[in-house]
């Protein structure tokens, strides 16, 4: 039987939960499906390119664990690229430490932490937020789960619409 999976943390919710080739309806095509880890593995080494050690702590896991990570998400990447699949972001074991909000007001974007209770754009007071974790399932459970508490945690998966 294998091992449970440890949570893994990422710093904030993808603003994109999927991909797919122009020009194709969404109905007609494959769905190849990345998970949240997956996701900010290849976002640490090939966007920000960090060393694979400083991306393993920055996700709380260890160098080996991240490489397989890394080299699952390629893999998943490449095959959709080339064969012209959906690439779908969803699911996994993780936590936010931070999440997005986008005013549907104003268009104003900004980034605050799992633990602030925010309902009102900073930008021009209306109440009309867009919350990126939750639409991934995430919102409670990940709050101060970063500093030690234990939150209860919102497993994510296919249940959620891509968009």
């Amino acid at each position: 039987m294998p091992r449970k999976q440890n949570e893994r943390y990422v710093k904030e919710p993808p603003r994109f939960s999927s991909f797919k080739p122009a020009g194709i309806p969404r109905t007609e095509l494959p769905g190849t499906s990345i998970t949240l880890d997956e996701f900010e593995a290849v976002k640490l080494a090939d966007y920000l390119e960090l060393d694979q050690q400083d991306a393993a702590d920055q996700m709380a896991i260890s160098r080996s664990t991240f490489s397989r990570l890394v080299a699952r998400a390629r893999q998943k990447i490449a095959g959709a690229l080339i064969n012209g699949h959906e690439l779908i972001i969803e699911g996994g074991r993780i936590h936010f430490i931070n999440n997005l909000l986008v005013c549907r007001s104003c268009g104003h974007q900004f980034t605050v932490t799992m633990e602030t209770d925010m309902n009102k754009c900073p930008a021009c007071g209306a109440g009309k937020l867009m919350d990126y974790a939750g639409s991934f399932g995430h919102g409670r459970c990940c709050r101060g789960h970063h500093k030690g508490n234990r939150g209860n945690h919102a497993t994510t998966g296919s249940d959620r619409t891509p968009g």
